[in-house]
């Protein structure tokens, strides 16, 4: 994706990312119509008070892609991240070890409800981040856009990966 130029609108109580200029939000789509889109294993949708968003993802679901995460990268498009997905429910502590850019972290239930934010992560940090207990799944997304977003303990995430826990917000 180029560049694009976004656009924030007040909804309810904080700032969402509206869209992209229309010729980003077709291939972007972090809001708008894109977000009637069906359940996909490369997107994930985000809803709460603040509003709805969607990202691009890569999925990490084994063990080599889960330590390699964003390692190494210079940049990521505003529309992307990484969802971490483990097998079972679990604690959870993640670092910034070889990752170059700084990170939103987001820790995520078995239902795909947002428990625990650490905005901000530090590049090159190897201090442990800790989530909480029982987490199934980590967002990753570019630091200090879910401030900007507003995404909140209690956000919602719709993605297949949440399926077998009783999601709050179904596919």
């Amino acid at each position: 994706m180029g560049n694009c130029d976004h656009q924030y609108v007040r909804r309810g109580a904080g700032l969402i990312l509206r869209s992209f200029l229309a010729a980003c939000a077709a291939t972007a789509g972090l809001l708008g119509p894109a977000l009637a889109a069906e359940c996909s294993e490369n997107a994930v949708t985000l809803r709460g008070d603040w509003g709805q968003a969607r990202f691009s993802v890569e999925i990490a679901d084994d063990s080599a892609e889960r330590a390699k995460g964003l390692m190494f990268r210079e940049s990521m498009s505003t529309a992307a991240g990484m969802l971490f997905v483990y097998d079972r429910p679990q604690p959870m502590s993640f670092w910034m070890r070889n990752t170059l850019i700084p990170l939103d972290l987001l820790f995520i239930d078995s239902r795909g409800v947002v428990q625990h934010i650490h905005e901000n992560a530090v590049p090159l940090d190897e201090t442990p981040i800790y989530g909480g207990e029982n987490l199934l799944s980590v967002l990753e997304i570019n630091g200090g856009l879910a401030k900007r977003i507003g995404i909140t303990k209690g956000t919602e995430l719709r993605h297949p990966a949440f399926a077998q826990g009783n999601p709050a917000w179904p596919c």
